[in-house]
C-alpha cells in the first residue's frame, strides 16, 4: 500500500508541474497575414511583434488604449508588382475599429473591403474583425480593391464577443459631420491628438469612458461634435454637470451646449449658430435595448400550475383510453354478431364463465 501511495503521490505532483508549465507557456496567437493571395506572393518571412513602439512609434500609447497585441508587416510581389502590408491585431473588434477610425483621414475616399475601409491613392487602410490592415502599392489598378477583399477573408476571424463592434457609433449623428472625420477614443492619448474641444480630464476615462467625435463644416462655421458614453446614467448626468461648469466661459463667438440622453452625455462645440446646435444635438437619441437572460422562474417547466393542469389532462387522456378500450372489448363483439351471425355465433350463458367441478 505504501508503494502504491508513493506512486499516486508522483503522479498527482508530475501533472501539477505539468500543468504549471503550461500556464507559463505563452500562448501561441495563428499567424496575421496568409502566405499567398489573389496571386500576391510573400517575399520572406515577415516581420513580427508585440511591442506597439515597434509597430507605431509615434502611436505607442494610442495603440495601447486600442488594446493592441500584436503587428505584422510583410512583403508581396508578383511579375513587376509590389504590395507591402502592415496588419496590426487588437483584443476586440472595438479596439480595431477605433484604431481603423484613429489612422483614417477626411481626404481619404470610402472602399468596400473588410468591414470598413478608406483610401488615399496607392494606400488602402481597412479592418476587419480585431485586425487593421494597411496596404501600400507600388501603383493601384482596377483589380486591387478586390484582390484586398481577397485578403480580408483570408485574415483569421474574431470568436465570441471579441467580433462585437460598439454600440457608441450607431448614435453619433454622420449626416451632419463631415465625412471620415468621426474618430473612436478609448483613452487620454487618442483625445490629446484630436485635438477635443475638452480635456480628458473632464470625460474621466477612469469612469470606463467611450469617445466619439467628429467635425461639422457648414456655410463658414464649424464645430465639434462630440458623445461621450458611461456605464449609467447617473455617472452621465454627474459628468454633464462638471462639463457644464467647466465651459461657463464662452468666447462671444463661440456655441457650446450639451445635454444627456440616456448614458450618453451630447455636446456641440465651435464657431456655429445656436439653432444648428441644436439640430445637431436633437438628432442623438439614446435608446435601450433591453435583454433578460436571468431565469425568472416563470417558464412552463417551472410553473406549478403548468404542472397540475399537465396531469390532469394526462389523467383525462388516460380515462378516455380506458373507457374506449372498455367499449371496444364490451360492445366488440356484440356488433360482431349482429353484423356476421353465421360467423360468429351468440355464446351460450354457460359459456361464458369457466368452471371447475370439484368433487371428493
Amino acid at each position: 500500500m505504501k508503494i502504491v501511495s508513493k506512486i499516486v503521490g508522483l503522479l498527482l505532483l508530475c501533472l501539477a508541474t505539468y500543468a504549471a508549465m503550461a500556464q507559463q507557456r505563452p500562448q501561441q496567437r495563428p499567424s496575421i497575414l496568409p502566405a499567398e493571395f489573389s496571386g500576391w506572393s510573400r517575399d520572406a518571412s515577415p516581420q513580427m511583434g508585440s511591442d506597439p513602439a515597434a509597430a507605431d512609434p509615434a502611436n505607442a500609447k494610442v495603440l495601447t488604449e486600442y488594446g493592441f497585441t500584436d503587428y505584422e508587416i510583410a512583403t508581396y510581389s508578383r511579375p513587376d508588382r509590389k504590395l507591402t502590408v502592415k496588419a496590426a491585431r487588437f483584443q476586440d473588434a472595438t479596439g480595431a475599429y477605433g484604431a481603423f477610425t484613429f489612422y483614417r483621414s477626411p481626404a481619404m475616399l470610402l472602399e468596400k473591403v473588410g468591414t470598413m475601409g478608406a483610401s488615399a491613392n496607392e494606400r488602402i487602410l481597412f479592418f476587419r474583425d480585431n485586425i487593421v490592415v494597411q496596404a501600400t502599392f507600388d501603383r493601384v489598378t482596377a483589380m486591387s480593391a478586390g484582390e484586398l477583399r481577397e485578403l480580408a477573408a483570408d485574415l483569421p476571424a474574431a470568436k465570441g464577443t471579441a467580433a462585437n463592434l460598439p454600440t457608441l457609433p450607431a448614435y453619433f449623428p454622420r449626416d451632419r459631420v463631415e465625412q471620415n472625420s468621426a474618430k473612436y477614443i478609448m483613452g487620454p492619448a487618442a483625445l490629446t491628438d484630436v485635438d477635443s474641444p475638452i480635456n480628458s480630464d473632464l470625460v474621466d476615462f477612469g469612469l470606463s469612458a467611450e469617445v466619439m467625435i467628429g467635425k461639422h463644416t457648414t456655410g463658414g462655421s464649424d464645430a465639434d461634435v462630440m458623445l461621450i458614453s458611461y456605464p449609467t446614467p447617473q455617472i452621465a448626468g454627474e459628468r454633464l454637470k462638471a462639463i457644464d461648469a467647466a465651459n461657463n466661459a464662452q468666447l462671444p463667438d463661440s456655441t457650446f451646449l450639451a445635454k444627456r440622453t440616456g448614458p450618453i452625455v451630447a455636446l456641440v462645440k465651435g464657431r456655429i449658430p445656436e439653432s444648428e446646435a441644436k439640430s445637431i444635438l436633437s438628432r442623438v437619441s439614446y435608446e435601450a435595448d433591453v435583454t433578460w437572460n436571468e431565469n425568472t422562474g416563470l417558464a412552463q417547466r417551472d410553473n406549478i400550475g403548468s404542472i397540475v393542469v399537465a396531469a390532469c389532462l394526462l389523467a383525462g387522456i388516460i380515462f378516455l383510453a380506458s373507457v374506449g378500450t372498455g367499449a371496444v372489448f364490451g360492445f366488440g363483439r356484440l356488433i360482431l354478431v349482429r353484423a356476421f351471425p353465421s360467423r360468429y355465433k351468440p355464446r351460450d350463458e354457460d359459456g361464458d364463465f369457466i368452471r371447475l367441478d370439484l368433487k371428493d
